[in-house]
């Protein structure tokens, strides 16, 4: 007898993270799954991927998937014990998902019915509690349909079934899986899913313990989660070498410590004043010079960032990359570490006189006080990137400027005041004053630096924690409260987040590819 073909009797099951080639399938399959509900969109789906890839999966066999899940990461203490599925997903687009969270909650576990029996909803459950094991997340909690309710409703309240299921007289395909797989109830939400017959509307909270949890410094849900922020109107004026420009910067940085601030800002392109003892006429040429200053720049604010305990959003720096001109603004974490924010929109004045070249990646930092953005100047003029910065969990955007005229710097201003309301995030802006007489291109300065709130009750009259007397070198030191902007965005006067019409337009970020 010749040698069997074992090939011929393998079935490949892989359990991976969903990626956008899927979604048409994940639609296929939810329509059979969930019969008479309301299915996803497309842009459900690219959203979840786009916000928390890690926490969406599937189960694919012989190259079909044949089960899927989704799930985001939330501070649940930050929601209403009646809350409903929109509530807790952000209307299914999970843009309020909270990577500093310590729940896991999931959303959505679907089977082929063609599949059912194979325990693929048990692999899924596993590879959420790896999931939450591996992010060290307190627990898993699943607002559960009860599918099988509609049969007994006439007869037992929505209690009782629940409790005849976990004594198992009762048998509910969800309900009785969830118990088996280690999940208790906690209570019963009501019009959890509007469109769910078969569950009445009724839904069991439940959770899931990660037994090996270790507490963290995570800021847990408090009545306030301040973050101190120190602007600096930088005063360009001319200097004699890069030690006195390193002396002057470093006053700041310690006029930030003495406040206890998390974060000292610096304004766009004030390292231009380096060119004042360069001794180069043309622009051009004198950008380059500039550029030659970038590891010097570098190695001073991560020094800085470290020595004082700030975070340091260090203004903006002219940066040469394979031949070209880049206007970059730098992260420099109070841990060490360093992010770079390029400029996407380039001024007509920079590319004249400087040849700027512009970025193309949007990018959000994690910080120990939140995630943060870096807008500089005119990009906080295009109100599409605060809003993909926002919707990737930006709460603060910092806005290096400089600008040489009231107008320009009412442009900035006007903007990201704009953008505070618009977004539901904190704005700051930060700008030079003084002059460089010796500086082609660089001659006079205006600025008003400031931070600014979205307008309602919770926050400064006028939307303003404080600014800056115009075109004096000076610092304003204000805090902003990240519990409060959260429950703003839950339950404020309006609710930019949560009421735009996505059934009528979208933001789409397409990534620069080579």
């Amino acid at each position: 007898m010749s040698e069997l073909d074992l090939s011929q009797f393998e079935k490949k099951v892989v359990l991976r993270n969903i990626t956008e080639a899927d979604i048409d399938q994940i639609l296929d399959m939810q329509k059979l799954c969930f019969p008479g509900m309301s299915p996803w969109k497309k842009s459900h789906l690219k959203s979840h991927i786009d916000i928390f890839p890690e926490g969406q999966f599937c189960v694919e066999l012989d190259g079909k998937i044949i089960g899927s899940c989704s799930s985001l990461i939330v501070n649940f203490n930050e929601y209403d014990d009646q809350h409903t599925w929109d509530d807790i997903t952000d209307g299914g687009y999970i843009t309020n998902h909270n990577p500093d969270g310590f729940n896991l909650y999931g959303i959505e576990v679907m089977v082929h019915p063609d599949y059912r029996g194979m325990k693929i909803g048990k692999r899924l459950y596993e590879a959420r509690q790896e999931l939450a094991a591996e992010k060290n997340l307190k627990s898993i909690i699943i607002g559960g349909r009860i599918p099988n309710y509609h049969k007994y409703s006439h007869e037992l309240t929505p209690r009782q079934y629940v409790e005849e299921v976990e004594a198992q007289n009762i048998y509910d395909p969800v309900l009785t899986f969830q118990v088996m797989n280690g999940f208790r109830v906690m209570r019963i939400n009501r019009d959890y899913l509007p469109d769910d017959k078969q569950s009445a509307t009724f839904a069991t909270l439940m959770e899931w313990n990660n037994i090996e949890y270790q507490a963290k410094s995570k800021r847990h849900f408090k009545t306030s989660y301040p973050v101190r922020i120190t602007v600096i109107q930088y005063m360009m004026k001319q200097i004699e070498s890069f030690e006195e420009f390193a002396r002057q910067v470093e006053y700041y940085v310690d006029v930030a410590y003495d406040f206890g601030s998390d974060f000292a800002v610096f304004p766009e392109i004030f390292t231009t004043q380096l060119m004042s003892f360069l001794e180069e006429k043309v622009p051009s040429q004198a950008v380059r010079k500039l550029s030659e200053f970038t590891e010097q720049y570098i190695e001073l604010f991560t020094a800085l960032a470290v020595r004082y305990n700030v975070n340091i959003v260090g203004g903006s720096h002219f940066v040469e990359e394979d031949d070209h001109i880049y206007n970059i603004a730098y992260l420099f974490r109070r841990d060490g570490t360093i992010e770079k924010q390029y400029k996407i929109h380039v001024t007509p004045n920079e590319k004249k006189w400087w040849g700027i070249q512009p970025g193309d990646a949007v990018q959000v930092f994690d910080t120990d006080c939140g995630r943060i953005a870096i807008q500089i100047c005119y990009d906080i003029e295009f109100p599409e990137l605060a809003r993909y910065a926002v919707d990737q969990g930006a709460n603060i955007i910092f806005v290096p400027f400089c600008t040489d005229d009231r107008q320009g710097y009412l442009r900035v201003r006007y903007c990201a005041q704009a953008r505070a309301v618009e977004n539901q995030v904190y704005t700051v802006i930060a700008g030079t004053v003084g002059n460089l007489t010796q500086v082609e291109n660089m001659d006079i300065q205006y600025a008003q630096s400031g931070i600014f709130t979205p307008s309602d009750f919770e926050f400064a009259r006028d939307g303003i924690v404080g600014e800056c007397p115009p075109n004096i070198e000076t610092v304003v030191v204000g805090d902003v409260d990240l519990e409060i902007l959260q429950r703003q965005r839950k339950t404020g006067t309006v609710r930019h987040l949560r009421d735009r019409r996505k059934d009528l337009f979208e933001l789409r970020y397409k990534k620069f590819e080579e």
